[in-house]
């Protein structure tokens, strides 16, 4: 394994170990659309039923942030500072990563990454 990837292989690793207790580290990626993740998104949930203490986004100008070392360092280092046993995590690309009611209207859809409009995040199907 290249050094580079270490980090990559460490996140999968933790996420297909499954539940083992809590906290939980949730991490999301997201991006243009549902081939490139420009945004990671990683939450810890201190316990069952309860919201997220903390939350970090980083995000990528350059590529894919599920190829980039110091980014996937770094959503590492945030879960181990946590303390997370288990870690959630989606294999794919789950939507745009401009925030609504931030980066665009609240109720309407994201003006610069039209691949999402009318399309189910989870399945990336379009609705109908």
């Amino acid at each position: 394994m290249a050094l580079k990837e270490r980090h990559k292989v460490a996140l999968w690793k933790k996420a297909r170990r499954g539940f083992s207790g809590y906290p939980v580290a949730t991490v999301a990626f997201y991006g243009p659309d549902d081939k490139v993740a420009t945004k990671v998104s990683a939450g810890i949930v201190p316990a069952e039923g309860e919201e997220p203490v903390a939350l970090e986004r980083w995000f990528s100008e350059k590529g894919d942030v599920r190829n980039e070392h110091n980014i996937l360092e770094g959503v590492l280092g945030f879960i181990r500072a946590h303390g997370a046993k288990s870690v959630a995590m989606v294999d794919r690309v789950i939507g745009c990563p401009h925030e609504e009611g931030i980066d665009y209207a609240e109720g309407s859809v994201c003006p610069r990454c039209p691949f999402w409009a009318h399309r189910d995040r989870w399945t990336g199907e379009p609705i109908q």
